[in-house]
């Protein structure tokens, strides 16, 4: 959305850039402020569809849990036991 709004100021300051009139690729710029909006509508259906997914995965008891490496290596391997060492 943000690269669609971007373009449709830079074909506003074009145009002004150039001086044409008002008027000028009018349709062009309808066509830009309605892919914005469906840009816009598209978003919202998604976090709806992402929001009743969380629910039916609440409602069946299942938790997430994070992705990752299967075999991690030594250095991101938890510590059996932490070593102490004198200091000073």
């Amino acid at each position: 959305m943000i690269e669609a709004t971007e373009l449709m100021a830079d074909m506003l300051k074009a145009r002004t850039d150039v001086g044409t009139s008002l008027v000028f690729a009018d349709d062009v710029q309808v066509k830009m402020v309605e892919a914005i909006k469906a840009l816009g509508e598209a978003r919202t259906a998604m976090v709806g569809v992402h929001h009743e997914l969380t629910e039916a995965k609440l409602r069946l008891g299942i938790r997430t849990s994070l992705g990752g490496i299967e075999n991690k290596p030594n250095f991101m391997r938890k510590a059996d036991k932490t070593a102490m060492r004198d200091v000073g």
